[in-house]
C-alpha cells in the first residue's frame, strides 16, 4: 500500500518556523492512521501498529532477554562478541530511535503527538521488530511526551549500559533528531526535517543536554552537506571500530565528506 504525504509550506510565527498542519487543507485523520503513514513511509522503522493487545516481549519486565537478543544479532551479523554493556546500549538505541519516531513523525506531519507508553510497545526478539498499540490519546508537547516515555526505560537500562544520565539522555536527543532528519530525507524535504529538529531541540532543553546542532560541510566541488555530531554515543564504533557512524565524534569531517562522495 502506498501512502502519499501531503505537506503545506512553513510559515513564520515570530521568530519560530512552524509547519502548517494538514487540518488547514483537509480533515484530520485519526492519529492511528497517521502512525500507519509514518511506518509506511519509513522503511527502516520496523513497527506494526495494531488495535489488538500486542504480542511480544515487554521491555521493562524482560530487559535481560531484550539485551541477549541484541547480543546474538550482533554476533550473527558482524561475527563479533561485544561486552554486555555494549549490547545493552545498542538495544536501547534501536528502541529509542523507533519510539521517538512514533511520536515525532506525527508531530512533523500534523503537529500532533500520540501518547505512547512503554507498556504499549512489545518487541519481537526473533526479528528485532516492534508492535505498538497506541492509546488514541494525544500529548500536549513532544518533548514532555518523549521524556515521560523514556524515563522508566532509561532507569531500567542504566545499570546494564554502565552509562550516566547525561549520556543516556544525550542518546535520546540524538535519536529524536536523527528520526526527524531521516523522515525529512525520505520525503525529499531534508531542510524541513532539519528545521523541525532544530525547532524542537534548539539547545540544551529539559533532560536533553544538547540541541540538534546541525552545521554544513563543504565538499571540494563546492556542494554543501548537513551534518551534526552526536551528544550520546550509539556505541556502533565498539562493534565496527573502522565504521563509526557518520555523526560520531570519532568521525572527522574529512571522513564524513569522503563517505558522502
Amino acid at each position: 500500500m502506498i501512502f502519499l504525504a501531503i505537506f503545506t509550506p512553513y510559515v513564520t510565527v515570530g521568530n519560530t518556523p512552524e509547519l502548517e498542519t494538514l487540518s488547514r487543507v483537509e480533515p484530520r485523520m485519526p492519529v492511528t492512521d497517521v502512525l500507519h503513514r509514518v511506518t509506511a513511509l519509513c522503511d527502516v522503522l520496523d513497527v506494526a501498529v495494531t488495535a489488538e493487545e500486542p504480542l511480544g516481549t515487554d521491555l521493562l519486565t524482560d530487559i535481560a532477554a531484550f539485551v541477549d537478543a541484541e547480543a546474538a544479532r550482533i554476533r550473527e551479523r558482524y561475527d563479533v562478541t561485544v561486552p554486555r554493556h555494549v549490547a545493552a546500549s545498542r538495544a536501547l538505541h534501536d528502541y529509542t530511535w523507533s519510539a521517538a519516531l512514533l511520536m515525532s513523525g506525527p508531530w512533523f506531519l500534523e503537529r500532533r503527538v500520540p501518547l505512547i507508553r512503554p507498556q504499549d510497545i512489545r518487541a519481537d526478539l526473533a526479528t528485532a521488530s516492534y508492535r505498538v498499540r497506541p492509546t488514541g490519546a494525544l500529548a500536549d508537547n513532544l518533548l514532555d511526551a518523549l521524556t515521560a516515555h523514556m524515563e522508566p526505560v532509561l532507569d531500567a537500562f542504566a545499570p546494564l549500559t554502565r552509562r550516566g544520565s547525561r549520556a543516556l539522555w544525550g542518546m535520546v536527543g540524538d535519536d529524536l533528531v536523527s528520526g526527524l532528519w531521516y523522515l525529512g530525507r525520505v520525503l525529499d524535504r531534508e531542510d524541513d526535517g532539519i528545521r523541525a529538529a532544530s525547532e524542537i531541540l534548539p539547545g540544551s532543553t529539559g533532560r536533553f543536554p544538547a540541541g540538534a546542532g546541525f552545521r554544513n560541510l563543504t565538499a571540494p566541488d563546492g556542494s554543501c552537506h548537513p551534518t551534526r555530531t552526536r551528544a550520546g554515543c550509539c556505541m556502533f564504533y565498539a562493534v565496527r571500530p573502522a565504521e563509526a557512524c557518520g555523526t560520531c565524534p570519532r568521525t572527522s569531517d574529512a571522513e564524513r565528506l569522503r563517505r558522502l562522495g
